[in-house]
């Protein structure tokens, strides 16, 4: 299951310097079902506590997290929705993605020119927002032209189509993304045909300085994110995209007591991967065991033998049951025996949702 967030912003905002971060903890080839990685292709693992305490419990040979995907935009100038620059590139390359990473400078630093002559975020965001509407509304108007005929006879799907296309519009020549739109259940479903940019759920990343992440409001750059975030209903974090480059380059525990030492719980990237996997409504299960824990990435809503079909297709051909039990179980009773004799596992069948934490055991036959 592999979805991508693309990192974006403009020149000099700290885009590559958190992309390098990325690829420097970059999970190891035979922990990630793919034999090539493209060069601006980031994979990088998941964190989760609770696959510690799966090894604190089993002891397992093998230990294997779940990952998550990050892809290196290339930079934006301003007429990017007009081919300027590496437009055409930059859009298409958004294309592909599920999810926005938007990088903005929150920091002055006279040595480090910014690419509109002064630092605010805002305007950045702005900048970069009306470029991929441009280029939304573009596509919507190309399409419009093709329908409008047909609209015009009445043809049911075409008029259905045609009304979708023309609130879009609206809001595109506004300058509004269509993911703040109110959208209807058609709207939603013609809307997977166009792949539009500003639909693609955005996390802002305000970049800001060492001596300041430890207290992000006291930065106003970071506070004007974070609002302009906030009325969107986007997420805003909070990052050194320099130190977090420096992190990616030490051992766990040199990582956390270098954190420890500034005050903050986790690591700028680490909250990134955790808010890009929730954003496109991923989750995970586990199988856990002596030979191997290992956690697995599903959609919010599959039932049991689609997460099944993730670990082997003869998984969901041949399902039978689920037998599961709950990451607190397990923490409560503190071993699969003792959770097993106070009856907390669980055997389900095929409509059973499953739920993020789940740790499953699959029967199956064919």
């Amino acid at each position: 299951m592999s979805l991508t967030a693309g990192i974006v912003g403009l020149p000099n905002v700290g885009k590559s310097t958190l992309f390098n971060a990325i690829t420097n903890s970059q999970v190891l080839a035979e922990n990630y079902p793919f034999a090539t990685i493209n060069p601006n292709v980031g994979v990088v693992e998941v964190p989760d506590h609770r696959m510690e305490d799966f090894v604190k419990i089993f002891n397992p040979k093998k230990t294997i997290y779940t990952t998550f995907e990050f892809t290196d935009i290339a930079g934006l100038v301003k007429g990017a929705s007009k081919g300027e620059g590496l437009g055409n590139q930059f859009l298409g390359n958004i294309r592909q993605t599920d999810a926005i990473i938007h990088v903005v400078r929150c920091f002055d630093d006279s040595n480090i020119e910014h690419v509109e002559g002064s630092v605010d975020p805002v305007r950045d965001i702005e900048e970069i927002n009306l470029e991929l509407a441009l280029a939304d509304l573009d596509s919507v108007q190309n399409r419009i032209s093709k329908i409008v005929k047909k609209a015009q006879t009445k043809d049911k799907d075409a008029v259905k189509e045609m009304n979708t296309l023309s609130k879009f519009e609206k809001a595109l020549e506004e300058g509004k993304a269509v993911r703040n739109l109110e959208l209807s259940q058609d709207d939603l479903e013609i809307m997977k045909n166009y792949g539009l940019l500003t639909a693609k759920p955005v996390i802002y990343v305000a970049n800001m300085s060492d001596d300041e992440i430890s207290e992000p409001a006291s930065n106003h750059y970071y506070n004007d994110v974070k609002k302009y975030a906030d009325n969107e209903g986007s997420e805003c974090i909070a990052i050194c995209a320099k130190m977090e480059e420096e992190l990616s380059g030490l051992e766990k525990d040199e990582k956390k007591a270098f954190l420890d030492d500034l005050g903050i719980e986790q690591s700028g990237l680490d909250q990134i991967i955790r808010a890009a996997y929730h954003l496109l409504g991923l989750r995970t299960f586990f199988t856990v065991g002596e030979p191997e824990c290992r956690a697995w990435t599903f959609h919010d809503g599959m039932k049991a033998p689609q997460c099944a079909g993730i670990i082997h297709t003869d998984f969901e051909k041949g399902f039978i049951r689920a037998e599961i039990y709950g990451y607190e179980d397990l923490m409560q009773y503190g071993s699969e025996k003792a959770l097993k004799d106070a009856g907390k596992l669980r055997v389900e069948g095929k409509e059973y949702l499953m739920q993020d934490g789940d740790v499953v055991f699959f029967r199956f036959n064919v």
